[in-house]
């Protein structure tokens, strides 16, 4: 039995029931591929759905507002996706009149479709036979082969996705793009993979030769880098009695973009409560007398990718209207980081 073949008959006896399984929708097949990159399937399943549940089709989509679109997304982090997943929604309803390109090559010009996305549409909807090579299938070719060529290296991509399309079922390739990547997230996972109980095992090379821990190789590129953030949040109740605080939106590239949060000092270190006192000017102007808490007893430390980030949030209380501002009921209504997020739940304006 060929590679191919035992990799399709461990499907038909392992697959999951995932809610987009069942579907060639290519609306649907899309929306799932953009949310599952770079997230895990228990992750992101409940964000397909409330997806599905707002915009159930494509040109539901592409009418909503971005901020509604990111508002959902909240959680999901990469927001670059959520951006995208709406800018194509629009290319799609205005430049195809709501129907999905359905070839490869077309698929590839869609904002924030590469390679991999643009196969997995192609050969499930469309029967294309073009093999997908994410994390999954980069994981289950190096160890079976024993290819040490490191898969986010050029040399890596282009020999992986040639041998991908070699060793690919062209006659099933809707149900193997999804076997070999169901393969490599259960039976041929990162850590502790099933290679007792694999149908692979007898000719994996990285099981013969005690390789299975180092395949596949990944060259680390990216220093993580150390960046200090202080967010401001003022606390102010006008003569009616309404509480307000300030949300600014980031308008700039980089992380969180088009996301609000609350007004911010990035500084080369941590900052103390004097600093503080020093510099919170720079953002409000003159605030009168201001109380200010530190809602931490040391900064919170949020990983990104590259990224730590050495957060700290302070409590301006202040009687003088503040600029910026929302109400604090109003606040949730607000696409936001989830760092953000996680501090509106546990503080109590």
């Amino acid at each position: 039995m060929s590679f191919s073949s035992k990799i399709l008959k461990w499907y038909g006896q392992n697959k999951r029931s995932l809610p987009w399984r069942n579907s060639i929708d290519p609306y649907r097949i899309w929306l799932s591929e953009i949310i599952l990159q770079q997230t895990r399937v228990a992750q992101g399943t409940p964000y397909y759905l409330r997806f599905l549940e707002a915009f159930p089709t494509v040109d539901d989509m592409a009418k909503a507002k971005e901020e509604e679109v990111l508002k959902l997304w909240q959680g999901l982090g990469y927001y670059s996706r959520a951006r995208n997943l709406h800018a194509t929604a629009k290319i799609i309803v205005n430049e195809y009149n709501s129907v999905f390109p359905d070839s490869y090559n077309e698929l590839l010009k869609l904002k924030g479709v590469g390679d991999y996305t643009a196969s997995a549409i192609s050969s499930i909807c469309f029967n294309e036979a073009k093999a997908v090579v994410d994390g999954n299938v980069y994981r289950v070719l190096a160890r079976y082969f024993g290819v040490d060529i490191p898969i986010n290296s050029s040399k890596g991509i282009q020999y992986f996705k040639s041998l991908a399309q070699k060793v690919m079922d062209v006659e099933h390739i809707r149900d193997y793009n999804q076997a070999i990547m169901e393969f490599g997230a259960i039976q041929c996972s990162p850590k502790k993979p099933l290679c007792l109980h694999c149908p692979l095992s007898e000719s994996c090379v990285a099981l013969q030769k005690g390789l299975v821990g180092q395949l596949p190789v990944k060259i680390r590129k990216a220093k993580v880098r150390d960046r200090y953030f202080n967010y401001l949040v003022p606390i102010y109740k006008d003569e009616k009695g309404d509480v307000f605080t300030s949300l600014q939106k980031r308008n700039a590239k980089g992380i969180w973009q088009n996301l609000w949060e609350f007004p911010l000092l990035e500084t080369s270190a941590n900052m103390n409560l004097q600093e503080i006192h020093t510099k919170y000017h720079d953002i409000f102007g003159d605030l009168g007398k201001v109380e200010i808490l530190s809602y931490h007893d040391r900064p919170i430390v949020h990983k990104l990718s590259h990224q730590n980030l050495h957060t700290s949030f302070w409590i301006l209380n202040t009687t003088v209207d503040i600029p910026f501002k929302v109400k604090v009921q109003n606040i949730e209504q607000y696409p936001v980081p989830v760092l953000i997020a996680d501090f509106m739940k546990a503080f109590k304006f």
